[in-house]
């Protein structure tokens, strides 16, 4: 692990696996320590070509917890990625986010495109450019998995999650919607999810004045390096229709949906995922 000071003194951490070009990673959650990300599907192993370096967030992982609570707001936590970028010494990151993660980078692409030589979203969240997702889509997804046996209850939740009215049961019983397969991997993933997430952070992460979506599109609209988008086919949190109405905001843009793939699709298509990934690097 090695840590750094942020511009508020805030001593963060970042973990680095690998060795060749700097791949900087940014977890969602919210707010969720990256060591969930493992080693994004064999992108930190030396075969890689690659020196992934995974951040941990403020008040996440190995990070410290802020004085002032307000700066976990997404706009804010774009100097933390600036501050990692100093001290990696790099005039350019190659750069990736995951869902919620995804605004983060979008947001630091925003504010800083000349340094971001290329962007790599997977599932990503799209709140940053106000694209809200449809249920249907989110549903639609859902049904592609009728067959499994978990699903009646599991999309009974979902239709109520859709609605607003979610519980945290509802939460817990779409679970299996978030992976590829509901095996006892993805159960083991899920439950490392509840100790490794900030909650009182993911509660400022999106709040008013994080986004500004007219002013972000914009942006991005000029923005000259390339950019990956990566969706799994299964994902009811970033479905492909979604993922491909956010590849609209992008002039140099592709993307790639990865069949067998929820939510995290290095872990559910660990070969396909980095193969994407690192062809569209080189």
């Amino acid at each position: 692990m090695h840590t750094f000071s942020a511009t508020d003194e805030t001593v963060l951490a970042c973990h680095v696996s690998g060795d060749g070009r700097p791949l900087v990673a940014l977890p969602g959650g919210p707010m969720r320590a990256s060591a969930y990300f493992g080693d994004l599907g064999g992108l930190g192993a030396p075969a890689a070509g690659l020196r992934l370096v995974r951040l941990d967030l403020r008040g996440t992982g190995g990070s410290e917890a802020p004085a002032d609570p307000d700066s976990y707001r997404c706009d804010r936590l774009v100097d933390d990625v600036e501050a990692l970028r100093r001290h990696l010494g790099l005039e350019q990151l190659a750069l990736l986010g995951h869902s919620a993660g995804a605004s983060l980078a979008l947001c630091y692409t925003a504010r800083y495109p000349d340094r971001v030589s290329r962007l790599v979203l997977v599932t990503p969240g799209t709140e940053a450019v106000g694209l809200p997702v449809a249920p249907e889509d989110r549903l639609a997804t859902a049904r592609l998995r009728h067959e499994e046996d978990w699903f009646p209850e599991a999309y009974a939740a979902l239709e109520v999650i859709t609605q607003g009215k979610a519980t945290d049961s509802h939460w817990e019983a779409a679970a299996p919607f978030a992976h590829g397969r509901w095996d006892t991997a993805a159960r083991a993933h899920r439950a490392e999810g509840a100790q490794q997430r900030n909650p009182a952070a993911a509660a400022v992460y999106g709040s008013e004045g994080a986004f500004d979506p007219a002013a972000t599109r914009a942006a991005l609209a000029a923005y000259g390096g390339r950019v990956l988008l990566i969706a799994g086919a299964f994902d009811v949190a970033a479905p492909p229709p979604a993922v491909a109405a956010l590849a609209e905001v992008f002039p140099h843009v592709e993307t790639v949906v990865l069949p067998g793939a929820g939510h995290f699709p290095w872990h559910d298509e660990p070969e396909a995922f980095a193969d994407a990934v690192t062809g569209f690097l080189n």
